[in-house]
């Protein structure tokens, strides 16, 4: 297709991306569901699994194979002005003495399920056809580790601030700990993918300039931010251009070493100052481009899912176990890990349930091992069945342990989560 013929399908294919989405968000808040698992749902719905399965042709002129690299990068603006926000988010509710506790839950939330991720693809070798052609079985493995491994920070993000926990103790260590665990994640990810090249460039480029970005952020990029939401006689316009060249300039950079835009995004968000002008700044940004541009990544993991794979049992049967290993691994580990750190049950429960959502981040390193040539369509669709049953389930899991919670307090004790355990306690 050339540029003139691109432009109108990318506006009605749009057009159907934002109606769809809003319609899945409306029914799915029903069911108490945020409006991000909503998003996701429709992401699937638009892909082969439902709208190419049902209309073929109607999904052909609306997703032609051209538009696919504009939806990914249009997805990619949303996602890089998510983690932005999310990073200015978390200084403002960032308390003290959570740095200890957030690497050991973290870290236990890495390590369980990406042990038992290992174990269960060695198991089903030669057993369930989840294998690419000329690819390690220890590759394989690793990856399906690392898969069960994330938790979906941004989505994370989201779920704490649309629930009302960002004050909590539990909201704030999830925060931290889902960030730590990201980024242990994602460095992972890096050297699966140095061992399928068999190449140590990806690993020794992802740690090196991981330093090296953080070093020149906080030391020359925190002053720049400092400036444009500072200097007098700068309009807002000018703010908000100066802001997003620092935001986009660190998207590049973390991309270009293989530790993804939406870390660089993340730190941006980090070192912007707390300043009226930057709260104005970092609104405008939030906005409209995630109102627009997350939900077209979604699609754009969708128009990659096939769940015609799960016609094969044992194929239907490794999603499953996927599913219970990683809500177990995750939810298990970071549970421990926040107990013996000293953490009460309410927080330490809570920090498991909300660490247990991978769904944006884990489609993330999906499409990533799928471009890669790693991963399969049924190894695909399996791990997108974990990001989809372990993120509908955090809210729900949530709001039942509020109930409980509700039904044991004594009466006449300030009901709600945030006043049972407040960030700080």
């Amino acid at each position: 297709m050339t540029p003139t013929e691109l432009a109108p399908a990318f506006f009605i294919a749009a057009v159907v991306i934002l109606l769809t989405c809003r319609l899945v968000v409306l029914v799915a808040g029903r069911f108490g569901q945020p409006p991000v698992v909503g998003e996701m749902i429709a992401g699937v719905v638009l892909g082969p699994s439902l709208f190419g399965l049902l209309a073929p042709d109607a999904s052909d002129a609306v997703f032609p194979p051209e538009l696919t690299p504009v939806l990914y990068v249009a997805g990619q603006i949303g996602l890089v002005a998510l983690m932005f926000h999310a990073g200015y988010a978390f200084r403002a509710h960032a308390s003290r003495g959570l740095a200890g506790t957030a690497v050991a839950v973290s870290s236990a939330g890495v390590a369980v399920p990406l042990l038992l991720g290992v174990g269960l693809t060695f198991a089903s070798h030669g057993h369930v056809g989840i294998f690419v052609d000329g690819v390690s079985v220890w590759v394989t493995a690793a990856f399906v580790g690392v898969a069960l491994a994330i938790t979906a920070f941004p989505m994370l993000a989201r779920i704490i601030t649309e629930q009302g926990l960002s004050g909590t103790r539990h909201g704030s260590l999830s925060l931290a700990s889902g960030a730590t665990d990201d980024a242990a994640a994602w460095l992972l990810l890096a050297g699966v993918l140095s061992v399928a090249s068999e190449r140590t460039g990806p690993i020794v480029k992802a740690l090196g300039g991981s330093l090296v970005f953080v070093a020149v952020l906080f030391l020359v990029g925190r002053r720049l931010l400092v400036w444009i939401v500072t200097r007098p006689g700068l309009s807002d316009e000018t703010r908000l251009l100066f802001t997003v060249a620092v935001l986009f300039c660190g998207a590049w950079f973390t991309d270009t070493i293989q530790l993804y835009a939406v870390f660089g995004a993340f730190c941006v968000g980090l070192a912007m100052p707390r300043h009226e002008a930057a709260e104005r700044v970092v609104r405008t940004i939030q906005g409209p481009t995630q109102v627009i541009f997350v939900p077209m990544f979604f699609t754009y993991s969708g128009l990659n899912t096939r769940f015609d794979v799960f016609a094969d049992p044992a194929v239907m049967a490794f999603g499953a176990a996927c599913v219970v290993l990683a809500s177990v691994g995750k939810f298990g580990g970071c549970w421990a890990a926040a107990k013996l750190c000293g953490e009460s049950g309410p927080v330490a429960v809570r920090v498991g349930a909300l660490m247990n959502a991978r769904g944006l981040m884990q489609l993330i390193a999906l499409n990533i091992g799928l471009s890669a040539g790693i991963v399969g369509d049924e190894l695909f669709a399996a791990l997108v069945l974990v990001a989809l049953v372990t993120t509908v389930m955090t809210v729900p899991v949530l709001n039942w342990l509020d109930r409980r919670d509700a039904r044991s307090r004594p009466a006449g004790e300030p009901s709600g989560t945030a006043a049972a355990v407040p960030a700080g306690s």
